[in-house]
């Protein structure tokens, strides 16, 4: 299992390598570009042209340094993944008791993918679609969270707060349990329905956190 810290430098160095500065610099300018037009106007009106355009540039210059226009989708993604993935390395590393930590990941998870539908929807249309089309870097997002719930999940057995035999499948049964308040399409169905995406957050963390600690332990 990969540690909170290769999973940081992951998360920060996703994609091709490319040798050189200036060309590193030019894929983050193309990058900017790209989100910029994807939160204004959508990435399904977005095309390299108008990338290529803004930056005055050809569209043959651009595939130099992202092969498709998928891969420039990709890319964006990844970066709006990371700010979540970020958030969460950050609680995790608090010198905070481990339910603390956990209880503070998942409210702070869901109340960020809320947010993006509410006031960055387009941002939330582009995560949308890269799941619903299996894109890699949903998967690579999902093992990073993976990672940093374990991480927490460990912490909280080695001080004697947690009791469960395998980390890794109780953090894979902490995401399985809080799919409704972390899925996109979960959040945005019961908002469309005029759900409180709210109602039934702290029972489920307590849920959570009763299953994992041990017996008579007193927060």
């Amino acid at each position: 299992m990969a540690s909170l810290t290769t999973c940081r430098s992951q998360m920060l160095h996703g994609g091709p390598f490319r040798p050189g500065a200036d060309s590193e610099n030019m894929r983050a300018r193309i990058q900017e570009v790209a989100e910029e037009h994807f939160r204004r106007i959508g990435h399904h009106k977005t095309s390299v042209a108008d990338i290529a355009s803004e930056l005055g540039m050809s569209r043959a210059n651009v595939y130099r340094f992202f092969p498709s226009r998928d891969a420039i989708k990709e890319s964006i993604c990844r970066r709006v993944l990371n700010g979540t993935a970020e958030l969460a390395l950050t609680i995790a590393r608090r010198s905070t008791p481990p339910s603390e930590k956990l209880e503070e990941l998942l409210t702070a998870v869901h109340h960020q993918n809320k947010t993006k539908l509410l006031h960055d929807r387009q941002m939330h249309d582009l995560i949308v679609a890269a799941m619903q089309e299996n894109r890699p870097v949903i998967k690579v997002h999902a093992e990073q969270m993976m990672t940093i719930l374990e991480a927490i999940i460990r912490e909280g057995i080695e001080t004697g707060q947690f009791e469960v035999e395998d980390p890794a499948e109780a953090a894979r049964a902490v995401k399985t349990a809080f799919i409704p308040f972390f899925h996109p399409v979960l959040i945005e169905h019961r908002l469309r329905h005029g759900e409180d995406t709210e109602a039934g957050l702290p029972e489920q963390i307590r849920f959570i956190l009763k299953a994992l600690e041990r017996s008579g332990y007193a927060r």
